[in-house]
């Protein structure tokens, strides 16, 4: 079964840090280019950070740049999102994606999401 599985939610007080994983099984993360997303309560779902499967290269939204760092570790399969100096305002739902664009088609997988609350 082809899926991507989020985990590393959890509660943080601010100023504390997490690390989200984004597994991949059934096929390999190697090329696609990996988004990370966040969807607060009556909000709409936002990009945060994006990885590309070709030349490495990231992305990341003003409101999270200096705090997230999106890296690769191949060898697992796995994308990370380090969430450092956390606010209350990046408490939402989490979600990754794994897109992969060829002439033929496009693969595209979400994952379930995972909580991430920021309260003290």
């Amino acid at each position: 079964q082809l899926q991507l599985v989020e985990s590393g939610g959890g509660l943080v007080q601010p100023g504390g840090s997490l690390r989200l994983s984004c597994a991949a099984s059934g096929f390999t993360l190697d090329y696609y280019d990996i988004g990370w997303f966040r969807q607060a309560p009556g909000k709409e779902r936002e990009g945060v950070s994006c990885i590309s499967g070709r030349h490495g290269g990231s992305y990341y939204a003003d409101s999270v740049k200096g705090r997230f760092t999106v890296s690769r570790d191949y060898a697992k399969n796995t994308v990370y999102l380090q969430m450092n100096t956390l606010k209350p305002e990046d408490t939402a739902v989490y979600y990754c994606e794994a897109i992969l664009r060829t002439t033929a088609r496009d693969y595209d997988y979400w994952g379930q999401g995972t909580q991430v609350t920021v309260s003290s």
